[in-house]
């Protein structure tokens, strides 16, 4: 309303609202001097860029033990961003403790108890309860997800020291002794790598005295393919990336998240300038001037080794920025992983354009995961047909097979491409463990379904697996016995798809934990859950949602005295 007074017109204001009322405190949440201080002292000569803003929030997490507002709020007005961006990705990882208002910190000391499926398997829930009821008040006990040591199971993490087969004395005397460190194992450092041979594949690569044909054409030959999970030809990859105009960069897919996978971990850890010759190969074939090697922050020994062995690299190459993921499964899907580099939440792009595309920073991007690139070097050096010269049942090339639950002898088995379940157990395995009897496993990890053991001469390979409803994925393979609870299992995973689920699209983020619902009661609705895992299959973005019910429904299918007909329950 208004009234006109002598020509003047006067606007009615509600009380407080007056555009010329000042206003007593600037609008939105205010930096505090302290934590402004805090925060400049941390980050000091770094770099305010916007894609290192979980770097940031790791420097601030690691330094506090958790993330207090008011230094979301500093860390925000220091690199010019919104108070709700950087809380909207601080929220989104697992391992940054962002505290509310007026809530108490945190106690000094996490205990995570990893609560993945072969973890269970061996005890993770009774040692979880224990622990809280054993460690003093001044020690945090929370459940975590996949840790990487599933042929160590139970594990437990301690600060960050990993804890292997552990009970509760052994997590007990580590809390004692204050032993909450990571302990690096020995490996060839740069100088015993290059004694040995290695980077001379690069050196030539870089002289001109090999060509980038020739490298293309061994990767073709060999019929190298991404070992990261979906099994895309690597030659073909790296040729639609360099066809794609420039400038482009390069990513390595380090997060490796499925539970039951640990592959990855073991290669960087053992021979970790093997993967950087191959990835530095790479990066010269395309062209990329910056490389940015995103790894799980659950491999703290990695990334210590990493760093330390990037930093002895000679000048010239291309720059190479490592980066830690901070407890998003999600990441591992390319374009989330993506997105999770530029500083953002872990949310999967929708595709088309793709990555070779349209990927970080908006240039074309060659993604390649941990494995792919640590063969490089052997291949072409060994030549195509020492790779094509492995293989079983019509399969070609070698397979590292991350084994564990019942067998006698778990860990990563490097062995033919296409053997089957039986051959990989007996032959690599010692065995199935002493008391127990195979009856089912999971052939690719949480996402790649469950086979009864009747099923044992399927070759495991890309390509042989799906139209059993199942995939091998990363080649992450869990052995069941006749002591598990098959239906449980499939609950454990379903649990963990619940909780990793991004939250981004409807089918995934509810339809995971609908899933979930249905399968904690006794009887399943197998009919109803059918539905809504093709929901899932159809509706969902990424592959997070599409694969969540993989074991659901094999379980459904293969297993069908799980679940007695509606009539056999009336009878009894």
């Amino acid at each position: 309303m208004s009234e006109h007074d002598n020509g003047v017109v006067r606007r009615f204001e509600h009380p407080g609202k007056g555009r010329d009322r000042a206003r007593p405190v600037p609008k939105g949440r205010q930096v505090e001097p302290v934590a402004k201080v805090e925060i400049e002292r941390l980050l000091g000569d770094r770099s305010r860029q916007r894609d290192l803003l979980i770097e940031h929030l790791h420097l601030v997490q690691d330094t506090y033990g958790q993330i207090s507002a008011p230094h979301l709020a500093a860390l925000a007005d220091e690199m010019g961003l919104a108070f709700a961006e950087v809380f909207e990705t601080a929220t989104f990882y697992a391992h940054f403790d962002v505290l509310k208002d007026g809530e108490a910190d945190l106690p000094a000391l996490t205990v995570r108890v990893c609560d993945s499926l072969t973890c269970a398997m061996f005890g993770a829930e009774p040692l979880l309860e224990a622990l809280r009821e054993t460690l003093g008040s001044g020690v945090r006990v929370v459940r975590a997800p996949c840790v990487g040591l599933c042929d160590h199971a139970p594990a437990v993490e301690v600060g960050h020291n990993f804890l292997h087969k552990a009970d509760v004395a052994s997590v007990q005397a580590a809390v004692a002794a204050g032993d909450t460190h990571a302990h690096l194992p020995a490996y060839p450092d740069y100088d015993a790598y290059r004694a040995g041979g290695g980077y001379a594949v690069l050196d030539r690569l870089r002289s001109g005295e090999v060509s980038i044909d020739a490298v293309l054409q061994v990767l073709d030959d060999g019929g190298l393919r991404g070992l990261g999970g979906a099994g895309f030809p690597t030659g073909r990859k790296w040729r639609s990336v360099r066809g794609e105009p420039g400038p482009r960069l390069m990513a390595v897919n380090g997060d490796e998240g499925e539970p039951g996978t640990f592959k990855d971990q073991l290669y960087l850890n053992a021979d970790p300038h093997r993967f950087l010759e191959g990835m530095l190969i790479g990066a010269h074939v395309v062209e990329a001037a910056d490389v940015y090697i995103y790894l799980r922050d659950e491999y703290p020994i990695s990334r210590e080794i990493l760093a330390r062995e990037i930093a002895r690299l000679p000048v010239g190459g291309p720059r190479i920025h490592l980066r830690r993921g901070a407890g998003a499964y999600i990441c591992g899907e390319e374009s989330s992983l993506i997105e999770s580099l530029e500083g953002k939440r872990g949310l999967p792009r929708h595709k088309p354009p793709f990555p070779f595309q349209v990927g970080l920073f908006n240039r074309p991007t060659l993604i390649n995961n941990v494995e792919t690139l640590y063969w490089v070097r052997d291949l072409f050096e060994k030549g195509a047909e020492w790779w094509k010269g492995h293989g079983r049942n019509g399969r070609v090339g070698l397979r590292s097979y991350s084994v564990s639950g019942r067998v006698k002898e778990p860990g990563v088995k490097l062995a033919p491409a296409g053997l089957t379940i039986r051959e990989l157990i007996e032959e690599y395995c010692g065995g199935i463990s002493d008391g127990h009897s195979f009856a089912a496993y999971l052939p690719g990890g949480a996402s790649g379904g469950i086979l009864p053991a009747s099923m044992d001469d399927i070759p495991l390979d890309f390509g042989t697996l799906e139209k059993y409803g199942c995939f091998i994925g990363s080649a992450a393979v869990i052995v069941l016995s006749d002591r598990d609870d098959v239906r449980g299992a499939a609950l454990n995973l379903m649990r963990f798809f619940e909780d990793e689920s991004c939250g981004q699209c409807t089918p995934c983020r509810s339809g995971t934990q609908k899933a979930r619902v249905m399968m904690e009661n006794d009887v399943w609705d197998t009919e109803l859950l059918g539905e809504l895992s093709q929901c899932m299959r159809d509706a969902s973005i990424c592959g997070l949602g599409q694969a969540a019910s993989n074991p659901l429904t094999t379980v459904i299918k293969y297993f069908p005295d799980l679940f007695p007909s509606p009539q056999r329950i009336a009878a009894e």
